[in-house]
């Protein structure tokens, strides 16, 4: 059907169609790569899917039932325009989900921390003495273990600078491998059972357990903790990889 026939509701409703392809696409791509699990939401997922989300399927479509007249002169460079515009918006929208995304899951001290993409300096990346940890994952989060530097200097510039205000898992730096420190983060892991005395946990642990069956309360965790929310990590016994993930309480802003 040419754009000469189509009335402005067509128009629209195609325009629709073509942007929900586009939305689906971009959230499919979150979901599986950038932000696995429960991570979606305890990152705040939702509210980023929600900028998207107005931005390519209502706003495009909206615009073209407005302007939209078959057999306008000049209605090529109008529609030109719409598009010009969602597209410029959709990069804008998809580059902060990129940069929002979590780069790595961090175990530090006694849990995991998430750190973004953003929050990471391309400085600090170049001087990581790993090689998978000089660049940001272009896929899902990687597992590293922050672990204090042993020489003194060193320690004392890191205690300096969570003075202001930055926590170990934005120094890549210090990142270690986390297959070479399984047996540091196993030791730290306490059961489902036990760790359900936290309140910040226990109605996820709880709502779990109801239909996990009686061994369920022995398995290993730990927490993580995003700026949205804690996550309950479930993780094998031997290896220490993560295995599920329990959305828990809100954190406040």
């Amino acid at each position: 059907m040419s754009a000469r026939v189509l009335s402005r509701w067509q128009a629209a409703g195609l325009h629709f169609l073509i942007c929900v392809a586009i939305a689906a696409a971009v959230v499919t791509l979150m979901l599986a790569v950038w932000y696995p699990g429960r991570l979606f939401q305890a990152a705040g997922g939702n509210d980023l899917l929600m900028i998207l989300v107005a931005v390519d399927v209502t706003l495009g479509p909206l615009l073209t039932l407005i302007v939209f007249q078959s057999g306008k002169p000049g209605m090529a460079f109008d529609l030109s325009v719409i598009a010009a515009v969602q597209i410029a918006a959709l990069v804008y929208g998809g580059t902060v989900v990129f940069l929002a995304r979590p780069a790595f899951v961090v175990f530090v001290k006694d849990r995991f921390e998430v750190v973004t993409a953003a929050e990471l300096d391309p400085q600090d990346l170049a001087q990581a003495k790993y090689p998978q940890f000089r660049e940001l994952p272009l896929g899902g989060p990687g597992l590293a273990v922050a672990e204090m530097p042993a020489e003194p200097a060193e320690r004392m510039k890191l205690i300096e600078y969570s003075l202001g205000g930055r926590d170990l898992q934005t120094f890549p730096q210090i990142f270690v491998p986390y297959a070479e420190r399984r047996a540091d983060v196993l030791a730290k892991a306490k059961p489902l059972g036990e760790l359900r005395a936290d309140p910040d946990v226990t109605q996820a642990i709880d709502a779990y357990l109801a239909g996990a069956g009686a061994g369920a309360k022995d398995e290993p965790a730990l927490l993580l903790r995003t700026r949205f929310a804690w996550l309950v990590v479930i993780v094998d016994r031997k290896t220490a990889e993560p295995l599920k993930m329990l959305l828990a309480q809100k954190l406040l802003e």
